[in-house]
């Protein structure tokens, strides 16, 4: 009976311990949650609960099960202590990683709610994500060179490492030049404030919102959802365009090629109606003015404002397309057109000149026509009866 029952107390207890451990701890991280609502660090530190349950059943697990006495166990007892070690080491690094992404998570919580800037909340957002990876990184090293300490042909090997660091470091800096790099440069990036997550940015002729940075790359998302994925350090070898980068408030135009007879000023008047029924114009500034001239047209240039740049493409959309809608409406004459005719106005010895010409054209054919008729009426003379057609003989 002895036999059945201490193995089932030695397991029922490491269960039962780590179970109950987190049980109370999730009950005071909720109790202190809500006592102190200001600080999300305790609700965030209720993500923790599962692994620490996995350290605490496994270090229970591994210093117990000895006593259950169970011989079949026995044998494979140095097996179990490595498989138990792995076990607890992973679950240590998991405790690890989500206790930091719940400092940080309340770091980031605490500041955004604090600072009305948003450029400094999207700089320190950046900062504490990568951060955030760094130490997922470092705590994924450590937990996989502790695993593999563990195994004693490994030992050996690690101290023959240690003893040729230098040559591999070289080695391995050489191999893993580009990684390195693009490294290095997330770490300038999140640091340096050259570009954060939220900015709205230009590279490669597309123009997007950057969604994500990480250590070795930049994601960025365009107006129509696309994703593209660039290296961090193209973002510090190469320049790129950013339109968040000291504030948000942006400043765009909208052209049209008019007629020279277009009414600037009642399209000046006609703008300014239009962007005080446009809610996402800030009202900051605008303008009209003619900004160049071609023999046929006018460059008119509308000036325009807006709070971000998601904003100011809809303002430009609504104010081209409203003006030319009215110009078309209103202004007719004042769309771009070819010239066919003279111009009204033009002097009387041009509309003499091009009268004479026409004159002139049409009396050329008229002679050239009877030119042509008088040639089909002359008769061809018929040949003579008795006439032999000539050979080339002679």
């Amino acid at each position: 009976m002895e036999n059945v029952l201490r193995p089932l107390i030695v397991l029922g207890g490491s269960a039962v311990v780590p179970l109950l451990a987190g049980w109370l701890a999730d009950l005071l991280l909720r109790r202190a949650g809500a006592r102190h609502p200001e600080t999300p660090l305790w609700n965030l530190l209720r993500r923790a609960r599962v692994p620490l349950q996995v350290v605490l059943g496994t270090a229970v697990l591994a210093a117990s099960w000895p006593q259950a006495r169970v011989a079949s166990l026995a044998e494979h007892r140095a097996g179990l202590d490595r498989l138990l070690t792995l076990v607890l080491i992973g679950a240590s690094a998991w405790l690890v990683v989500r206790i930091a992404a719940a400092v940080v998570e309340s770091v980031y919580a605490r500041y955004a709610a604090a600072t009305r800037d948003p450029a400094r909340v999207r700089r320190v957002r950046t900062q504490v994500t990568l951060i955030q990876r760094v130490v997922v990184a470092v705590v994924g090293v450590v937990a996989a060179a502790a695993m593999l300490l563990t195994f004693p042909a490994m030992k050996t090997v690690g101290t023959s490492v240690l003893a040729s660091a230098g040559v591999l470091g070289i080695v391995a800096g050489v191999a893993a030049q580009s990684t390195l790099g693009n490294l290095f440069a997330g770490l300038q990036i999140a640091f340096g404030d050259m570009v954060r997550i939220g900015d709205t940015v230009v590279v490669d002729g597309e123009w997007g919102t950057v969604e994500e940075i990480t250590l070795t790359f930049l994601t960025v998302r365009t107006w129509d959802e696309r994703r593209i994925t660039m290296p961090v350090s193209y973002f510090t070898g190469k320049p790129f365009e950013n339109w968040s980068r000291g504030g948000v408030r942006m400043t765009g135009s909208v052209l049209f090629h008019l007629d020279h007879a277009a009414p600037v000023a009642a399209l000046r008047e006609r703008l300014r109606e239009v962007l005080a029924e446009c809610p996402e114009w800030d009202g900051r500034d605008f303008s009209l003015a003619v900004t160049d001239t071609t023999p046929t047209t006018v460059l008119v240039r509308a000036v325009v404002t807006a709070k971000d740049a998601d904003d100011l493409w809809t303002v430009r959309c609504a104010v081209r397309e409203r003006l030319i809608a009215w110009v078309g409406e209103h202004h007719p004459y004042a769309l771009p057109r070819v010239a066919t005719a003279p111009a009204p106005g033009a002097p009387a010895e041009a509309e003499a000149e091009a009268e004479a010409e026409a004159e002139a054209e049409a009396e050329a054919e008229a002679e050239a026509k009877a030119e042509a008729q008088e040639d089909k009426s002359v008769p061809v003379p018929a040949p003579r009866t008795g006439d032999k057609p000539r050979t080339g003989r002679g």
